[in-house]
């Protein structure tokens, strides 16, 4: 409820009813209205009225950017695949050497990769409940998996050096090896950071931050059987 209040001072009529008047003599000045926090309780400071900050994970932001190179570099050897390919299927040499491909034995390696990564996200989840044990074991198989992938693709390239594939033979042989190769190199790239990760683990209490460890590791892990999937589809499907 508003109320008027009326104050005389040295000839100075000042009248409040809302907006502050000053009056003087015959001339009025009507002056802008403030409102503060005894007028206005609504408007009193309260945490409420703060907008939250949610600032990112930085090990996430980085696991992103990270990731997100590694994409561009695998995407550059696609390219380089299709590339000769396209120039490989005009002399008609490339379909020679495809063809010593084992589709099967492929699909057997592939397999065993998806699988790692369904143990690796188990091992994750364990630790997210903070089941070291869990975590342990489910990286534990992940690893072995991850040797078992490594022995099937060396065994693969035994037998395209058997039949003739070389990197020296065609062009087809170098871009085989190269991309396979460099999947090679990241898949062990990731055995030894799930080996880190468990090596903390077992040197020191279980903390947040190693959990996070865990998680950034899995991520990578899972980018890298996504791009075998690319692999597999390319080389053994595509050809």
């Amino acid at each position: 409820m508003w109320k008027e209040n009326s104050v005389v001072f040295g000839g100075v009529h000042m009248k409040n009813s809302g907006v502050n008047k000053v009056t003087l003599g015959f001339e009025r000045e009507i002056l802008v209205p403030v409102t503060t926090a005894t007028t206005n309780p609504g408007m009193a400071t309260s945490p409420d009225r703060l907008p939250a900050l949610n600032r990112p994970n930085m090990v996430s932001v980085g696991t992103i950017v990270f990731l997100a190179q590694e994409l561009m570099f695998f995407a550059g050897l696609f390219a380089m695949y299709f590339t000769s390919r396209a120039n490989g299927m005009e002399t008609g040499d490339w379909a020679n050497q495809t063809a010593h491909l084992n589709v099967v034995f492929g699909l057997i390696i592939t397999i065993v990769l998806v699988t790692s990564s369904v143990t690796s996200q188990m091992g994750v989840f364990a630790a997210e409940k903070g089941d070291v044990f869990g975590l342990r074991k489910w990286f534990t198989v992940t690893i072995l998996l991850g040797v078992v992938f490594l022995g099937l693709v060396a065994f693969e390239w035994t037998e395209m050096v058997l039949h003739g594939v070389t990197p020296q033979s065609s062009v087809y042989g170098s871009v085989f090896y190269i991309i396979t190769g460099f999947h090679m190199a990241h898949v062990t790239a990731g055995i030894i950071a799930f080996i880190v990760v468990m090596l903390r683990v077992a040197k020191s209490k279980f903390t947040p931050a190693q959990a996070t460890a865990a998680m950034v590791t899995s991520y990578y892990w899972h980018f890298v059987d996504v791009i075998w999937i690319g692999v597999f589809v390319t080389l053994y499907l595509v050809q």
